[in-house]
């Protein structure tokens, strides 16, 4: 802890429901020795609405979520109408904790659901400090007049916010681009449990032959990875259509697809008449999910600019595999390099796709060279840099306050 700031700190956490992702950060903060922390959350997620999410089957996550931290789950008042919009999340009491001063300060994750509003506007009208945690890039398709009505809003009320919380360089460059004053600008990285993937995948690697075997995969082929949800945004028959340009080119590979939704039929269609070498996993939970990097060689991920960051990418990092992205996931600019961490290719560039994938394809001592400097870059991008980023924001807070 910086020496400008001493005592605890109560800081005060608004999510809209829990997310894996956040899990592990929620638990760190709580544990550094200078905060207590509360969790908001808005909603709590059922199995259908998992679904619904675009995940395709009915689950709850299989680690716990909720472990190790204080948390409240809000009464959502929300129009059952409204569950799939901007008035999704509506917990009214967050105002009224906001407003007798709980907190400190208060994190709000994102500002796409009504109730981050009405948070962030009663930190305002209670002179509580508001930090505002977002992925958002300027790479995400948005039409004319859409651009022009963010641009006259954004850039009133992203000044206003007393911190701005950067995942990476594209959320650094849009809180800028809309007049965020850089010394307000902190960086706090996406993260996953970076030594848990990393210690599984190897406990699990002498295992290799027997995860292939499960899904039918030849021992010796370099194997391309996709996992997400079959959804467009994830453009997952990009996928097919490079792995089907690779085989006619005789290129050795398979594929691995791992996940489920709306568009999984479609892909499989495509495979079965193209008679591709991929093979569908399904969807596996937390718990499951190491197997298929150990049994992969490389993650694809072909997402267009919806693709805020693309955790998926930290996963497989973490176990080892370098990543092939197209120029609009989010991760790329911070976590990819060609030849050092994998490659990335034009949107929606099939040919360009299948291009990457040969070129990894093409020399193992090279690919597991860099998987190894994968491993090491997403090393930067942990959960302890995550708390990091905020304990600077808020000793930036202190040292201001100690010179008033």
């Amino acid at each position: 802890m910086p020496e400008s700031m001493s005592g605890r700190y109560s800081l005060g956490i608004l999510s809209t429901h829990p997310i894996q992702y956040h899990s592990a950060w929620f638990r760190a903060l709580a544990a550094h020795p200078e905060l207590d922390v509360h969790v908001y959350y808005c909603h709590k997620a059922r199995p259908a609405e998992q679904a619904r999410a675009g995940f395709g089957v009915e689950f709850d996550w299989d680690i716990p979520l909720l472990d190790g931290y204080s948390y409240s789950f809000l009464s959502n008042v929300a129009d059952a109408t409204s569950r799939g919009g901007f008035a999704k999340y509506d917990p009214p009491e967050i105002g009224d904790v906001i407003r007798r001063r709980k907190h400190d300060a208060i994190l709000v994750n994102g500002w796409h659901y009504k109730r981050a509003w009405q948070a962030i506007w009663a930190c305002w009208q209670a002179n509580v400090k508001v930090l505002v945690r977002s992925d958002s890039h300027l790479q995400t398709p948005r039409n004319m007049a859409k651009r022009a009505v963010k641009s006259l809003t954004y850039s009133r009320f992203i000044p206003r916010f007393d911190a701005c919380l950067a995942v990476g360089q594209w959320s650094r460059e849009y809180f800028l681009h809309y007049g965020a004053e850089p010394d307000r600008i902190f960086l706090v990285p996406h993260a996953i449990e970076n030594e848990r993937f990393a210690t599984e995948s190897a406990r699990l690697g002498l295992r290799r032959q027997e995860f292939r075997e499960r899904w039918g995969l030849d021992e010796h082929s370099i194997v391309f990875m996709f996992a997400g949800k079959f959804i467009p945004k994830k453009r997952p028959l990009d996928f097919v259509r490079a792995m089907a340009k690779l085989t006619c080119r005789g290129t050795t590979v398979e594929g691995l697809m791992v996940g489920d939704g709306p568009l999984r039929t479609q892909c499989e269609d495509a495979v079965r008449d193209w008679q591709l070498p991929i093979r569908f996993a399904g969807f596996l939970n937390q718990s499951a999910i190491t197997t298929a990097y150990v049994a992969a060689d490389a993650l694809v991920l072909p997402s267009d600019g919806g693709e805020t960051w693309g955790l998926v990418v930290n996963e497989a990092m973490a176990c080892g595999l370098p990543c092939i992205v197209s120029d609009k996931v989010g991760c790329g600019p911070d976590l990819i390099d060609r030849d050092e961490t994998g490659a990335i290719y034009p949107l929606g560039d099939v040919g360009a796709l299948a291009e990457a994938m040969r070129h990894v394809a093409t020399d193992r001592r090279a690919l597991a060279a860099m998987g190894a400097r994968a491993r090491k870059r997403i090393g930067g991008h942990s959960v302890d840099a995550a708390v990091d980023g905020v304990m600077g924001c808020l000793a930036t807070f202190a040292a201001v306050e100690a010179t008033r």
